[in-house]
Protein backbone atom coordinates (compact mmCIF):
# COMPACT_ATOMS: atom_id res chain seq x y z
CA UNK A 1 0.00 0.00 0.00
CA UNK A 2 1.42 3.36 -1.21
CA UNK A 3 1.92 6.03 1.41
CA UNK A 4 -1.45 8.43 -0.33
CA UNK A 5 -3.57 5.21 -0.39
CA UNK A 6 -2.41 4.86 3.38
CA UNK A 7 -3.67 9.02 4.15
CA UNK A 8 -6.61 8.41 1.98
CA UNK A 9 -7.57 5.29 4.11
CA UNK A 10 -6.41 7.29 7.63
CA UNK A 11 -8.62 10.39 6.36
CA UNK A 12 -11.82 8.29 5.94
CA UNK A 13 -10.96 6.73 9.38
CA UNK A 14 -10.91 10.02 11.08
CA UNK A 15 -13.72 11.21 9.80
CA UNK A 16 -15.72 8.60 10.69
CA UNK A 17 -15.04 8.52 13.92
CA UNK A 18 -15.48 12.13 14.40
CA UNK A 19 -19.29 11.42 12.94
CA UNK A 20 -19.66 8.82 15.37
CA UNK A 21 -18.49 10.61 18.56
CA UNK A 22 -20.43 14.06 17.72
CA UNK A 23 -23.48 14.18 19.45
CA UNK A 24 -26.16 16.47 19.82
CA UNK A 25 -25.61 19.67 22.44
CA UNK A 26 -27.75 19.29 25.75
CA UNK A 27 -28.52 23.41 24.98
CA UNK A 28 -29.27 23.75 20.86
CA UNK A 29 -28.72 27.52 21.35
CA UNK A 30 -25.57 26.47 23.11
CA UNK A 31 -22.05 27.66 20.54
CA UNK A 32 -20.30 24.10 20.79
CA UNK A 33 -16.82 22.73 18.51
CA UNK A 34 -18.06 21.03 16.04
CA UNK A 35 -15.31 18.78 14.81
CA UNK A 36 -14.44 20.76 11.51
CA UNK A 37 -17.74 19.26 10.47
CA UNK A 38 -19.89 21.42 8.13
CA UNK A 39 -22.94 22.01 9.58
CA UNK A 40 -21.84 21.62 13.66
CA UNK A 41 -21.84 18.70 15.43
CA UNK A 42 -25.40 17.80 15.90
CA UNK A 43 -26.19 14.21 14.76
CA UNK A 44 -29.95 14.13 15.50
CA UNK A 45 -32.42 12.06 13.16
CA UNK A 46 -33.96 8.85 14.12
CA UNK A 47 -33.62 4.92 13.16
CA UNK A 48 -36.97 3.31 10.94
CA UNK A 49 -38.80 1.01 12.67
CA UNK A 50 -38.23 -1.48 9.60
CA UNK A 51 -34.14 -0.89 9.98
CA UNK A 52 -34.09 -2.51 13.06
CA UNK A 53 -35.20 -5.78 11.41
CA UNK A 54 -31.89 -6.03 9.19
CA UNK A 55 -30.02 -5.32 12.38
CA UNK A 56 -29.15 -1.53 11.97
CA UNK A 57 -27.42 0.12 15.08
CA UNK A 58 -27.10 3.89 16.23
CA UNK A 59 -23.26 3.43 16.28
CA UNK A 60 -23.11 1.89 12.58
CA UNK A 61 -21.25 4.37 10.11
CA UNK A 62 -19.90 3.08 6.86
CA UNK A 63 -18.03 4.87 4.10
CA UNK A 64 -16.28 3.93 0.82
CA UNK A 65 -14.86 5.36 -2.21
CA UNK A 66 -14.10 3.04 -5.46
CA UNK A 67 -12.12 4.47 -8.52
CA UNK A 68 -12.37 3.57 -11.59
CA UNK A 69 -9.53 1.39 -11.70
CA UNK A 70 -11.29 -0.47 -9.05
CA UNK A 71 -9.06 0.73 -5.69
CA UNK A 72 -11.86 0.08 -2.97
CA UNK A 73 -10.86 2.46 -0.06
CA UNK A 74 -13.34 2.14 2.87
CA UNK A 75 -13.66 2.88 6.67
CA UNK A 76 -16.21 1.51 9.49
CA UNK A 77 -19.30 -0.75 9.33
CA UNK A 78 -19.31 -3.37 6.62
CA UNK A 79 -22.89 -3.97 7.71
CA UNK A 80 -25.34 -5.36 4.66
CA UNK A 81 -29.05 -3.44 4.95
CA UNK A 82 -31.65 -2.80 2.51
CA UNK A 83 -30.75 -0.72 -0.55
CA UNK A 84 -34.28 0.86 -0.65
CA UNK A 85 -34.69 4.08 -2.63
CA UNK A 86 -31.00 3.78 -4.11
CA UNK A 87 -32.43 1.04 -6.59
CA UNK A 88 -34.44 2.97 -8.18
CA UNK A 89 -31.85 4.98 -10.02
CA UNK A 90 -30.57 1.40 -11.34
CA UNK A 91 -33.98 0.45 -12.43
CA UNK A 92 -34.17 3.35 -14.34
CA UNK A 93 -31.05 2.89 -16.37
CA UNK A 94 -32.20 -0.62 -16.98
CA UNK A 95 -35.15 0.76 -18.31
CA UNK A 96 -33.22 3.63 -20.59
CA UNK A 97 -31.59 0.91 -22.27
CA UNK A 98 -34.26 -2.21 -22.48
CA UNK A 99 -36.90 0.58 -24.07
CA UNK A 100 -34.26 3.58 -25.13
CA UNK A 101 -34.47 6.93 -23.79
CA UNK A 102 -37.26 8.76 -26.19
CA UNK A 103 -39.41 6.02 -25.42
CA UNK A 104 -38.90 6.25 -20.88
CA UNK A 105 -39.05 9.86 -21.40
CA UNK A 106 -42.27 9.40 -22.98
CA UNK A 107 -43.74 7.55 -19.71
CA UNK A 108 -41.84 9.06 -16.97
CA UNK A 109 -40.59 12.51 -16.51
CA UNK A 110 -36.90 14.08 -15.40
CA UNK A 111 -37.99 16.75 -13.31
CA UNK A 112 -37.79 17.60 -9.61
CA UNK A 113 -40.77 17.58 -7.95
CA UNK A 114 -40.38 19.68 -4.57
CA UNK A 115 -42.85 17.34 -3.16
CA UNK A 116 -42.04 14.33 -0.54
CA UNK A 117 -40.75 11.01 -1.73
CA UNK A 118 -44.46 9.37 -2.07
CA UNK A 119 -46.52 12.40 -2.78
CA UNK A 120 -49.57 11.29 -4.50
CA UNK A 121 -49.48 12.98 -7.96
CA UNK A 122 -49.01 13.09 -11.43
CA UNK A 123 -48.26 16.05 -14.24
CA UNK A 124 -52.17 16.90 -14.57
CA UNK A 125 -51.20 17.32 -18.35
CA UNK A 126 -49.19 14.22 -19.44
CA UNK A 127 -50.03 12.44 -16.84
CA UNK A 128 -46.66 11.16 -16.45
CA UNK A 129 -45.02 11.04 -13.10
CA UNK A 130 -42.68 13.97 -12.61
CA UNK A 131 -39.34 11.75 -12.64
CA UNK A 132 -38.29 8.17 -12.01
CA UNK A 133 -36.53 8.62 -8.00
CA UNK A 134 -40.05 9.53 -6.42
CA UNK A 135 -42.13 6.31 -5.78
CA UNK A 136 -44.84 7.21 -8.26
CA UNK A 137 -42.03 7.58 -10.92
CA UNK A 138 -40.08 4.54 -9.81
CA UNK A 139 -43.31 2.39 -10.08
CA UNK A 140 -44.35 3.34 -13.03
CA UNK A 141 -39.98 2.75 -14.21
CA UNK A 142 -39.94 -0.81 -12.53
CA UNK A 143 -43.34 -1.54 -14.43
CA UNK A 144 -40.97 -1.03 -17.81
CA UNK A 145 -38.55 -3.57 -17.36
CA UNK A 146 -40.55 -6.67 -18.67
CA UNK A 147 -44.07 -7.77 -19.33
CA UNK A 148 -44.41 -10.27 -16.30
CA UNK A 149 -43.42 -9.91 -12.35
CA UNK A 150 -40.87 -12.05 -12.86
CA UNK A 151 -39.22 -10.94 -16.09
CA UNK A 152 -39.13 -7.87 -14.30
CA UNK A 153 -37.79 -9.48 -11.10
CA UNK A 154 -34.93 -10.96 -12.65
CA UNK A 155 -34.05 -8.06 -15.00
CA UNK A 156 -33.38 -5.74 -11.84
CA UNK A 157 -32.03 -8.16 -9.86
CA UNK A 158 -29.46 -8.88 -12.79
CA UNK A 159 -28.92 -5.23 -13.60
CA UNK A 160 -27.84 -4.60 -9.48
CA UNK A 161 -25.90 -7.56 -9.48
CA UNK A 162 -23.70 -6.46 -12.27
CA UNK A 163 -23.26 -2.98 -10.92
CA UNK A 164 -22.03 -4.55 -7.33
CA UNK A 165 -20.10 -7.16 -9.02
CA UNK A 166 -21.59 -9.70 -6.73
CA UNK A 167 -24.74 -11.95 -6.21
CA UNK A 168 -27.05 -9.57 -4.02
CA UNK A 169 -30.29 -11.12 -2.57
CA UNK A 170 -33.09 -9.18 -0.66
CA UNK A 171 -33.99 -9.49 2.98
CA UNK A 172 -36.80 -11.15 3.10
CA UNK A 173 -37.80 -9.76 6.65
CA UNK A 174 -38.05 -6.54 5.82
CA UNK A 175 -39.34 -7.02 2.01
CA UNK A 176 -41.93 -9.30 3.75
CA UNK A 177 -42.95 -6.19 6.92
CA UNK A 178 -42.77 -3.35 3.91
CA UNK A 179 -45.89 -5.35 2.18
CA UNK A 180 -48.24 -5.57 5.14
CA UNK A 181 -47.52 -1.22 4.82
CA UNK A 182 -47.49 -0.80 0.75
CA UNK A 183 -50.96 0.43 0.64
CA UNK A 184 -49.57 3.89 -0.65
CA UNK A 185 -47.73 2.20 -2.81
CA UNK A 186 -50.35 0.53 -3.94
CA UNK A 187 -52.38 3.29 -4.49
CA UNK A 188 -50.09 4.95 -6.67
CA UNK A 189 -49.82 2.02 -8.71
CA UNK A 190 -53.70 2.36 -8.97
CA UNK A 191 -53.38 5.97 -9.92
CA UNK A 192 -51.02 4.90 -12.93
CA UNK A 193 -53.70 3.00 -14.52
CA UNK A 194 -56.44 5.15 -13.62
CA UNK A 195 -54.89 7.77 -15.12
CA UNK A 196 -53.49 5.65 -18.18
CA UNK A 197 -50.17 6.01 -17.69
CA UNK A 198 -49.98 1.95 -16.64
CA UNK A 199 -51.36 -1.06 -17.89
CA UNK A 200 -49.41 -3.62 -15.55
CA UNK A 201 -51.23 -5.19 -12.24
CA UNK A 202 -50.84 -3.14 -10.03
CA UNK A 203 -50.14 -5.76 -6.98
CA UNK A 204 -47.67 -7.02 -8.98
CA UNK A 205 -45.88 -4.07 -9.87
CA UNK A 206 -45.49 -2.73 -6.69
CA UNK A 207 -44.60 -6.34 -5.35
CA UNK A 208 -41.70 -6.46 -7.05
CA UNK A 209 -41.18 -3.03 -6.71
CA UNK A 210 -40.66 -3.13 -3.03
CA UNK A 211 -38.65 -6.68 -3.69
CA UNK A 212 -35.83 -4.60 -5.38
CA UNK A 213 -36.24 -2.05 -2.39
CA UNK A 214 -35.25 -4.53 -0.20
CA UNK A 215 -31.91 -6.27 -1.50
CA UNK A 216 -29.17 -5.92 0.89
CA UNK A 217 -25.88 -4.16 0.00
CA UNK A 218 -22.96 -3.24 2.36
CA UNK A 219 -21.38 0.44 2.04
CA UNK A 220 -18.26 -1.34 -0.25
CA UNK A 221 -21.07 -2.84 -2.85
CA UNK A 222 -22.36 0.88 -2.84
CA UNK A 223 -19.58 2.56 -3.67
CA UNK A 224 -18.60 -0.30 -6.64
CA UNK A 225 -22.32 0.84 -8.03
CA UNK A 226 -21.81 4.62 -7.84
CA UNK A 227 -18.31 4.06 -9.57
CA UNK A 228 -20.38 1.91 -12.36
CA UNK A 229 -22.60 4.90 -13.16
CA UNK A 230 -19.44 7.49 -12.69
CA UNK A 231 -17.41 5.25 -15.25
CA UNK A 232 -19.92 5.47 -18.48
CA UNK A 233 -21.64 2.36 -17.08
CA UNK A 234 -18.29 -0.48 -16.44
CA UNK A 235 -18.21 -2.50 -13.53
CA UNK A 236 -14.88 -0.93 -12.61
CA UNK A 237 -14.23 -4.58 -10.84
CA UNK A 238 -15.64 -6.99 -13.38
CA UNK A 239 -14.89 -4.38 -16.37
CA UNK A 240 -18.62 -5.74 -16.97
CA UNK A 241 -20.61 -2.77 -19.24
CA UNK A 242 -23.75 -2.37 -16.92
CA UNK A 243 -25.66 0.32 -19.00
CA UNK A 244 -24.51 2.60 -21.75
CA UNK A 245 -23.00 5.68 -21.84
CA UNK A 246 -26.31 7.14 -22.44
CA UNK A 247 -27.96 5.63 -19.68
CA UNK A 248 -25.55 6.17 -16.89
CA UNK A 249 -25.41 9.72 -18.03
CA UNK A 250 -28.92 10.01 -17.96
CA UNK A 251 -29.43 8.20 -14.66
CA UNK A 252 -26.53 10.46 -12.88
CA UNK A 253 -28.49 13.60 -14.82
CA UNK A 254 -31.18 12.91 -12.66
CA UNK A 255 -29.63 11.92 -9.44
CA UNK A 256 -28.38 15.32 -9.69
CA UNK A 257 -31.17 17.14 -9.62
CA UNK A 258 -33.63 14.37 -7.84
CA UNK A 259 -31.91 12.02 -6.42
CA UNK A 260 -32.08 13.64 -2.45
CA UNK A 261 -35.59 13.58 -2.42
CA UNK A 262 -37.20 17.32 -1.01
CA UNK A 263 -33.75 18.06 -0.09
CA UNK A 264 -32.28 17.77 -3.40
CA UNK A 265 -31.69 21.65 -4.03
CA UNK A 266 -29.32 22.70 -1.16
CA UNK A 267 -27.37 18.66 -1.32
CA UNK A 268 -26.58 20.46 -5.17
CA UNK A 269 -25.59 23.46 -3.18
CA UNK A 270 -24.16 21.97 -0.43
CA UNK A 271 -21.87 18.42 -1.88
CA UNK A 272 -22.42 19.52 -5.95
CA UNK A 273 -22.45 15.92 -6.64
CA UNK A 274 -25.13 13.15 -8.39
CA UNK A 275 -26.49 11.55 -5.72
CA UNK A 276 -28.89 8.63 -4.94
CA UNK A 277 -30.25 8.30 -1.05
CA UNK A 278 -32.60 5.66 0.73
CA UNK A 279 -34.33 5.35 3.90
CA UNK A 280 -32.52 2.13 4.29
CA UNK A 281 -29.26 4.91 5.22
CA UNK A 282 -27.38 4.48 2.60
CA UNK A 283 -26.23 7.34 0.50
CA UNK A 284 -24.32 6.69 -3.34
CA UNK A 285 -22.49 10.06 -5.25
CA UNK A 286 -20.43 9.45 -8.80
CA UNK A 287 -18.10 12.15 -10.04
CA UNK A 288 -18.04 10.92 -13.85
CA UNK A 289 -15.02 9.86 -15.09
CA UNK A 290 -13.61 9.81 -11.25
CA UNK A 291 -14.96 7.45 -8.82
CA UNK A 292 -17.83 6.53 -6.78
CA UNK A 293 -18.42 6.94 -2.73
CA UNK A 294 -21.01 5.73 -0.52
CA UNK A 295 -21.86 6.39 2.77
CA UNK A 296 -24.23 4.15 5.15
CA UNK A 297 -25.48 5.06 8.77
CA UNK A 298 -29.51 4.78 9.85
CA UNK A 299 -30.21 8.03 11.04
CA UNK A 300 -33.07 9.87 9.20
CA UNK A 301 -33.63 13.45 8.91
CA UNK A 302 -37.07 14.30 8.04
CA UNK A 303 -36.38 14.15 4.27
CA UNK A 304 -35.41 10.49 4.78
CA UNK A 305 -32.03 10.73 4.07
CA UNK A 306 -29.26 10.02 6.19
CA UNK A 307 -28.26 12.76 9.17
CA UNK A 308 -24.39 11.76 9.28
CA UNK A 309 -23.66 10.16 5.51
CA UNK A 310 -25.27 13.70 4.42
CA UNK A 311 -22.53 15.37 6.72
CA UNK A 312 -20.14 13.23 5.33
CA UNK A 313 -20.40 13.89 2.19
CA UNK A 314 -20.60 17.53 2.64
CA UNK A 315 -17.12 17.46 5.13
CA UNK A 316 -16.10 15.32 1.82
CA UNK A 317 -16.55 17.76 -0.82
CA UNK A 318 -15.67 20.74 1.01
CA UNK A 319 -11.82 19.24 1.74
CA UNK A 320 -11.60 17.39 -1.79
CA UNK A 321 -13.02 20.29 -3.38
CA UNK A 322 -15.40 18.25 -5.66
CA UNK A 323 -18.37 20.08 -6.21
CA UNK A 324 -19.22 20.24 -9.64
CA UNK A 325 -18.96 24.17 -10.33
CA UNK A 326 -15.98 24.61 -8.20
CA UNK A 327 -13.78 25.54 -10.87
CA UNK A 328 -10.85 23.94 -9.71
CA UNK A 329 -9.00 21.51 -11.29
CA UNK A 330 -9.87 18.09 -10.25
CA UNK A 331 -7.36 16.58 -7.69
CA UNK A 332 -6.25 12.72 -7.09
CA UNK A 333 -7.99 12.00 -4.27
CA UNK A 334 -5.48 9.84 -2.59
CA UNK A 335 -2.39 12.48 -3.53
CA UNK A 336 -5.13 15.38 -1.82
CA UNK A 337 -5.40 13.33 1.37
CA UNK A 338 -1.94 13.20 1.38
CA UNK A 339 -1.39 16.54 1.67
CA UNK A 340 -4.50 16.90 4.24
CA UNK A 341 -2.40 14.28 6.74
CA UNK A 342 0.40 16.45 6.42
CA UNK A 343 -1.10 20.00 6.34
CA UNK A 344 -2.74 18.77 9.79
CA UNK A 345 -6.20 19.98 8.40
CA UNK A 346 -7.94 16.65 8.70
CA UNK A 347 -11.24 15.83 10.90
Amino acid sequence: MTRAQTSLSLYLDRLTTALSTATSPADPEADGPDRGIIGGAEVDGEIPSLSFLSGAREDHLGVAVCSLDGEITASGTDHAFPMQSISKAFAYGAAIDLHGMDYVDQVVDEEPTGEEFNALSLDPYTKKPKNPLVNIGAIRTHAMLGTTREERTQRLRAVLDAAAGRPLAPHEVTWREELKSADRNYALAYMLRAAGSMTEDAIEVVDGYIEGCSVLTTVTDLAVMAATLASGGMNPLTGQEVFSRVAARQVLSVMLTCGMYDNAGDWVSDVGLPAKSGVGGGIIAGLPSRFGVASYAPQLDLHGNSVRGTLFFERLSADFALHMLDGVEPRDLEECARELMDAGTHP
